[in-house]
């Protein structure tokens, strides 16, 4: 079966037919390094690193660009907030989100370029947009561009330029000939540190962050390349000038398929801090083990919304659970793939489908049965294969249960007293009963006492 895969652009499924065959360039937008990496990261980064394992199943070779955005007004700010420079707060993030992605298994991309090592590219892409009429330099010095002069304007979020230039996100800017135009290049501000100031031909300054993702990806996978991904929160404005500037600039088409994962929502609430329920990966791997996120991220499908919630974490380990005990008689049998075999046929068609990992899960849960029945090494190898193919099933069984049997700490249960204690002081009295019922789940009885709680563990 031909890989079928959603093209935000189209809207609809098409197939994959790879620019070079047998080679698939892959561009995904990385992370604004000022802070810890959020759930939302997590689930983009885990999302298309599934996309290039699977196509890497599929016997393509895959080049995966993942960049990383290093100048940027929220960086700046919290630099100078924190009395550092940028350079040290960006490579303290950029460590940290490092951390993340290995403990999920995230693998590192084919290359993770630093938008501040491309400056020179994106000077010559901005000069281009200017010597056809694209861009211009404003009355403020920055320089923008003349969305109006790019015919197609607004393709991939299906919006037309009257529908965008009513909408709340278009600032109004009177430096600039038109409200919709977009910045490329910001003129130095005397506030900002020198590090972040290039020299140019439109005079000192920085790139807007929309020209970034264009040089980087031109520059490592040429100006017409197979997938871009990320975020659905990105397809406008950051997707849409993407095209724009790209396509502006080469006159070719810019990417084949456009690829756009589900938001996350906390307890069916959107995550932010001002609701107090923002949680970044550190705060949920402290609760929950890194491979039991992973498959909650996973288990539903790319594009829909995923609901975070302490319950479906527990959900999900009960889940992987299953799979594990299916192999715990089977520690030394190795993986396999034999793309013959009826679950890996079922499998295979799954993923081919758009990447439908619920579908596929369901056929790795139909295979442990089957194992659990006829205690077959050969199947045993073959559900350590596909689950593999999603990152899945590569620890000893024995100890993934033996670690869920232990996973209760301190850490953890304080984490759940508090948040009982803050969903009790909201009133929400059907969340801490919630909270009280995972404690008892858990071995672990809270008991309400006139000066606080008690805890002690069942025998």
């Amino acid at each position: 079966m031909t890989l079928q895969i959603y093209n935000t652009l189209s809207r609809e499924k098409q197939p994959l037919a790879p620019i070079d065959p047998g080679q698939v360039r892959l561009y995904v937008c990385g992370m604004t390094v000022y802070d810890y990496c959020h759930l939302g990261h997590a689930r983009v980064m885990a999302v298309f690193d599934l996309v290039q394992r699977w196509l890497k199943a599929r016997g393509l070779r895959v080049t995966y660009v993942r960049n990383i955005t290093d100048v940027d007004d929220k960086i700046i700010r919290r630099a100078v907030e924190s009395g550092v420079s940028v350079r040290e707060l960006t490579d303290r993030f950029i460590a940290a989100m490092h951390e993340d992605t290995d403990a999920l298994g995230i693998e590192r991309p084919t290359h993770e370029p630093r938008a501040t090592d491309y400056i020179p590219q994106m000077q010559q892409l901005i000069t281009r947009l200017m010597d056809k009429g694209l861009a211009y330099q404003d009355t403020a010095g920055d320089v923008d561009y003349a969305v109006r002069a790019f015919p197609g304007y607004g393709r991939l979020s299906g919006k037309s330029l009257d529908e965008l230039q009513a909408g709340e996100r278009v600032e109004i800017d009177r430096a600039k000939r038109d409200p919709l135009d977009f910045v490329l290049w910001k003129r130095a501000k005397p506030q900002e540190p020198a590090e972040v100031q290039w020299a140019s031909p439109w005079g000192e300054g920085r790139p807007g962050w929309h020209i970034e993702c264009s040089a980087m990806s031109c520059a490592l996978l040429g100006e017409h390349f197979d997938i871009h991904g990320g975020g659905a929160d990105l397809q406008f404005p950051h997707h849409e000038n993407e095209i724009a500037q790209s396509e502006g600039a080469s006159g070719k088409p810019f990417v084949n398929l456009w690829m756009h994962n589900g938001f996350v929502r906390v307890n069916d609430e959107k995550m932010s801090k001002s609701l107090g329920n923002f949680f970044t990966i550190r705060d949920v791997l402290k609760l929950f083990d890194a491979e039991t996120v992973r498959f909650f991220i996973i288990r539903a499908h790319y594009r829909s919304p995923l609901n975070y919630s302490q319950d479906n974490l527990h959900d999900a380990r009960h889940a992987l659970a299953r799979l594990y005990t299916a192999l715990q008689n089977f520690a030394d049998v190795p993986a396999t793939l034999d793309w013959s075999q009826p679950a890996a046929q079922r499998f295979g068609a799954a993923m081919d489908d758009d990447f439908n990992t619920p579908e596929a899960l369901a056929v790795l849960f139909e295979l442990a049965s089957e194992v659990n029945r006829s205690a077959s090494a050969e199947l045993a190898g073959l559900l350590k294969g596909l689950g593999g193919t999603l990152g899945l099933l590569r620890q000893v069984p024995q100890r993934f249960l033996q670690a869920g049997a232990n996973q209760v700490d301190a850490g953890w249960i304080d984490a759940q007293v508090q948040a009982r204690a803050a969903a009790k002081k909201a009133r929400d009295f059907a969340q801490a009963d919630a909270i009280r019922a995972v404690l008892l789940e858990r071995g672990i009885v809270l008991e309400d006492k006139p000066d606080g709680v008690t805890l002690w563990r069942q025998a």
